[in-house]
């Protein structure tokens, strides 16, 4: 599974415009990154269960913290996405954990008509930490 989470990564970061993208609070480094799950490998999206489609988004966060000697180490959170389009149409993205070894990861799923532009606002809570708040943009394309 782990290989397949990886190719998840992989195939999301294949493209340029879909590079993972991260933000820094403190001891704390989030990852996230949005892409029509068409782009998925089959053989990922499958193993995830996501639906592959021009139509459907999906986002991925991981949470990393700063362990005693300063290597960045997976953590659970508490995450809340939502995401509005260029309509202002308000939508909650329900994300999933998936647990891989020591790897912890969050997929939440969307519909999208592209093209479309959807600004995303995260909340990110860590236990010890203090909530964070997050906006990013992505653009989805035919």
């Amino acid at each position: 599974m782990k290989r397949l989470l990886a190719a998840l990564c992989l195939s999301s970061i294949a493209v340029a415009a879909h590079a993972e993208i991260s933000q820094k609070f403190g001891p704390l480094e989030i990852h996230y990154n949005a892409l029509t799950t068409d782009e998925l490998l089959p053989e990922v999206a499958r193993a995830y269960k996501i639906e592959r489609s021009k139509t459907r988004g999906l986002v991925t966060m991981s949470v990393l913290k700063q362990n005693k000697v300063g290597v960045p180490t997976p953590v659970p959170a508490k995450i809340a996405v939502y995401a509005t389009n260029l309509n202002q149409q308000l939508g909650h993205v329900t994300m999933r954990e998936i647990k891989e070894g020591t790897a912890i990861y969050y997929l939440g799923e969307f519909r999208v008509s592209p093209p479309d532009t959807l600004k995303f606002t995260a909340s990110v809570e860590v236990a010890g930490e203090p909530k964070h708040e997050m906006v990013f943009e992505q653009k989805f394309y035919k």
